[in-house]
């Protein structure tokens, strides 16, 4: 995982029901703890875009469901600014399910766009992803 080069608004809070976008066997997370995340006091935690979560599965495969996953957060609603001044924002939240906390998705094929800071912290993704925006 490496530093990302955008300050990304947090838009996922702690609860939110996030889709998936990958073949992994999970349908819908529940994020439940944002890692690496220092906050102040009292503060709920939210994820922004290449953020690794933990989520628990809800939606999908019988024998995926109930489970505890990694994550990343690869597309978002919430516009966010990156380093040359442009201004981004997709039209839904969406996530990968990853096989460990190192960055391998799980799944072998991504629908729909991923953002291009995602694929510069995570080069397991990257190599995976189709469109990247």
């Amino acid at each position: 995982m490496q530093a990302i080069k955008s300050r990304a608004t947090r838009g996922l809070n702690v609860g939110s029901k996030i889709p998936t976008c990958d073949n992994s066997g999970a349908k819908m997370l529940k994020l439940f703890t944002v890692n690496g995340l220092k906050t102040v006091k009292r503060r709920s935690p939210s994820a922004a875009i290449g953020d690794l979560v933990m989520a628990s599965v809800i939606k999908g495969r019988p024998d995926m469901r109930k489970q505890v996953v990694f994550a990343v957060i690869v597309r978002q609603k919430k516009e966010y600014r990156r380093a040359d001044g442009t201004r981004i924002k997709f039209e839904d939240n969406a996530a990968v399910v990853l096989k460990d906390d190192k960055g391998n998705p799980k799944g072998t094929m991504f629908k729909g766009p991923i953002a291009k800071e995602v694929t510069e912290r995570w080069p397991g993704i990257a190599k995976v992803a189709s469109i990247i925006i």
